[in-house]
């Protein structure tokens, strides 16, 4: 194989190619990337810049198609396979066994995350654990007071506004609630000088209670709205994350102590946002966008920021002669009008 590559590569600058060499092209469907369909055969944008050099490229072409990168890889190392034209990402680990081409296309590792409407958003962040912690102490404090003002007013020969029975306690807990919020209904009042000393002190009371009330619940909502944003990669430790296994976006989240969680397809992990088994799944955009927009996934949603960008590359077996043959028709390819308008067309796939 070394010496029918050499070969290719002593006529390559006269633009022809050894008629009975043969290269061996691995595949991993990739949609929309790489499309596996009847009869084995390619499609796809990534196949489709392929066919801008396979024009001029005479060797004889053969497809071997594998279930996952990372099998599809470890032949490329193994000079098992000649190269891949699956848009796989750079990265430090794999140019250790590998060599990439000239990158033909750019994109970014980005996020999915369950769509929620506002008002869920809102109403999950407003009733809260402390929420519900702060509101249970209010009511504490309401009712302390009240028991105090009953426990005078009920004394009172001629008073019937506290009732002397476990009624007056509701009495007194309705009084105090009534001073608290200022409504001043009037229908209940202090008439003994305890009553009054008690009344005087929960008013004054209770304007530090509101004041911290309002506070304390703005400040947990402003919170819960920064901690749910992600801004970097490191903001992600705060969720349950996932990503599919054996990829770039593995490698380079594993660098962070990331992911929880590891799939073997989009797929299986749009399902394990739907279950909330994670909170984001993050993967490359295109891919990501290209299944969002072709399944029924209206209750997911793509974040406009990208965590990293990221250069598709054809791979190669270590120091393979195919890289320098191929790099100057990958940059022909790249200028082409050809190129430009399967880009255009391809809108789903977008951000290039």
């Amino acid at each position: 194989m070394r010496k029918i590559l050499f070969l290719c590569i002593a006529m390559s600058a006269s633009g022809l190619w050894a008629q009975d060499s043969t290269l061996v092209i691995g595949l991993k469907e990739t949609p929309p990337f790489v499309v596996r369909e009847l009869e084995d055969r390619p499609t796809g944008l990534s196949y489709r810049f392929w066919e801008l050099i396979d024009d001029q490229v005479a060797a004889k072409v053969k497809y071997r198609w594998f279930d996952d990168v990372e099998t599809m890889l470890s032949a490329i190392a193994r000079n098992e396979v000649d190269l891949s034209i699956n848009p796989i990402t750079v990265t430090e680990q794999r140019m250790d066994s590998l060599d990439f081409s000239q990158p033909y296309f750019i994109s970014g590792t980005a996020m999915v995350r369950r769509s929620e409407s506002a008002w869920k958003v809102f109403l999950d962040n407003f009733f809260s654990k402390q929420f519900f912690s702060a509101i249970t102490i209010l009511l504490g404090i309401i009712l302390i007071f009240g028991i105090l003002v009953w426990v005078f007013e009920r004394r009172k020969p001629d008073g019937n506004q506290f009732r002397k029975n476990w009624r007056g306690i509701m009495d007194g807990f309705w009084w105090s609630a009534v001073t608290m919020t200022t409504v001043g209904y009037g229908d209940k009042s202090p008439e003994t000088t305890g009553g009054r000393t008690v009344a005087f002190i929960w008013m004054f009371t209770a304007i530090l209670l509101i004041s911290g009330l309002t506070a304390g619940v703005a400040s947990a909502l402003t919170v819960k709205s920064i901690e749910s944003k992600i801004e970097t990669v490191e903001d992600l430790r705060r969720f349950k994350t996932g990503t599919i296994a054996a990829t770039g976006t593995a490698e380079y989240l594993s660098n962070y102590g990331l992911p929880n969680e590891y799939y073997s397809s989009v797929e299986e992990g749009f399902a394990a946002l739907r279950s909330e088994e994670i909170d984001v799944f993050i993967f490359d955009r295109p891919v990501l966008r290209f299944y969002l927009e072709t399944g029924l996934n209206q209750d997911l949603v793509l974040d406009e920021r990208n965590l990293k960008t990221d250069y598709y590359s054809f791979t190669y077996p270590k120091d393979s002669p195919l890289r320098d043959a191929l790099d100057p028709k990958i940059v022909q390819a790249l200028k082409s009008d050809s190129w430009n308008f399967i880009l255009r067309k391809a809108s789903s796939v977008g951000d290039n």
